[in-house]
């Protein structure tokens, strides 16, 4: 199966497009990187339960059809469930013997000539200053197993949509969320190797692209220690520094011409 819109996708892409437009200010930066055709892996940073709808707004601006995988909890939220279902995302079963199914239908997907994407992290950062987190090696694994394209991005802004925390969604701030389409994550030096220390070894030049990508957004420098929730501690709250979204900065990079993308979706 290619890359195409169902007639059912196309009408709760627009209608999810139409309240993003709604509820978000977006910039989204170096396009000309997303491949034009073929299956690949899109990785992002996870800093709110809104990204996953943000990702999903900016490729599906690009008329780019994307099977993003997401906890199963939200599956069950009126409308968001059913525009998650309607369009064929990939329930996650965190901690539970079905955990395994996601990679399975996301690997199918992506051999299907299909776009996934994820967040390497696995859950929300828990990062004081939300910086990504170190990740679990699902990415890694779907990547080297299927030997597409990884395209890394880097998103900030969500938050302030939805708090990490969780609680209300904050629909009348409008803030501003960017994301930023980094170069394919070179991933040959662990081709071929299905054994642990390469997964995990994947999964730190992952994040590293990532994380590039948001310290150029956010216009500072991450940790040089990464966050490790199980080592480190479990955070959530926001710190009020950095409860806005994102707050534009000169980055250069290469956008796609504007005939191929509406201004107003470039940078609303």
């Amino acid at each position: 199966m290619s890359r195409s819109f169902t007639p059912t996708y196309r009408v709760a892409a627009a209608i999810g497009r139409g309240v993003m437009r709604l509820v978000t200010r977006p910039t989204w930066l170096g396009l000309a990187k997303l491949p034009p055709s073929g299956g690949y892996l899109v990785v992002g940073n996870h800093v709110s339960n809104a990204d996953g709808l943000t990702l999903m707004h900016m490729l599906l601006a690009q008329q780019i059809p994307v099977k993003i995988l997401a906890k199963h909890e939200l599956f069950k939220v009126p409308v968001l469930g059913w525009l998650l279902k309607r369009t064929g995302q990939v329930p996650v079963y965190r901690g539970s013997a079905r955990a395994t199914e996601a990679l399975t239908s996301a690997r199918a997907a992506l051999e299907g000539g299909e776009v996934v994407a994820l967040f390497p992290e696995g859950t929300l950062t828990r990062s004081p200053r939300m910086w990504p987190m170190t990740a679990k090696t699902g990415a890694a694994r779907l990547a080297l197993a299927t030997n597409v394209p990884v395209i890394p991005v880097g998103q900030w802004g969500a938050h302030a949509l939805h708090r990490r925390a969780g609680g209300m969604v904050r629909f009348w701030r409008r803030p501003r969320v960017a994301a930023l389409v980094g170069e394919p994550v070179d991933l040959s030096a662990w081709h071929g190797r299905t054994d642990k220390e390469a997964y995990q070894e994947a999964s730190v030049a992952i994040m590293a692209a990532i994380t590039k990508l948001v310290e150029e957004l956010r216009g500072q420098p991450a940790p040089e220690q990464v966050w490790d929730m199980r080592t480190d501690g479990d955070h959530l709250d926001t710190p009020p520094d950095l409860d806005r979204g994102w707050q534009p900065r000169p980055i250069v990079v290469a956008p796609r011409p504007l005939g191929d993308n509406p201004p107003s979706e470039l940078s609303a």
